[in-house]
């Protein structure tokens, strides 16, 4: 009981000191990743339509910029996560709004909270994707005017360019690597401690 007690503290001393690192390449990798990523659906928005209509370039794309650029191990920033995650709340978001189009703090509660349970049952969990399905019932004509198109552009062509920004970015410096893989043997055990727990 000793000996694992002092295997947790020192583990957890050292996950501590590890986030407590400051490390220079890594925030310069997490800033060319989030720039390119953004700066490229930027662009095609500037180049395809007029500020008005500010329909490719959404909120929720930031939120996924810091998660697949700034935190390249966590298992909300996986490919699988970023692209399904934001398709599966657009389309959540869409039928919420199709649905309850005249209340809006009940579309936008049924969206949220619908786009959660959808992403926990596909396995996509990805927190900007509850605010790509709360964008879907918000009053604005040019988004609401897709309809069911939303969930293709802007949300699964911005996700997909993000993706493929990522997969350059985070594998170009060494010590970092997309998307990240969880060896076998950390998922037996994985398997072994919630068996354990049950």
């Amino acid at each position: 009981m000793k000996k694992q007690l002092k295997r947790r503290l020192k583990r957890t001393q050292y996950i501590f000191y590890q986030e407590t690192l400051v490390d220079f390449k890594d925030h310069l990798w997490s800033f060319l990743g989030a720039f390119f990523g953004i700066g490229l659906i930027a662009f095609l928005q500037s180049q395809h339509f007029s500020e008005i209509e500010n329909v490719f370039l959404i909120g929720s794309f930031g939120a996924s910029s810091v998660l697949i650029y700034g935190a390249v191990n966590s298992p909300l920033a996986q490919p699988r996560n970023l692209i399904g995650g934001h398709v599966f709340s657009a389309l959540v978001g869409v039928t919420a709004y199709k649905f309850l189009p005249d209340i809006l703090w009940l579309s936008a509660s049924i969206a949220v909270a619908s786009s959660i349970v959808v992403m926990q049952i596909t396995k996509t969990m990805h927190p900007p994707g509850g605010a790509t399905a709360l964008i879907a019932v918000l009053p604005a004509q040019k988004i609401q005017e897709l309809g069911y198109w939303y969930a293709l552009s802007p949300v699964l062509s911005g996700a997909l360019i993000l993706l493929i920004v990522a997969l350059i970015f985070n594998n170009i410096p060494k010590g970092r690597k997309y998307p990240h893989q969880i060896r076998q043997s950390k998922y037996v055990h994985m398997r072994r401690m919630l068996k354990k727990k049950d």
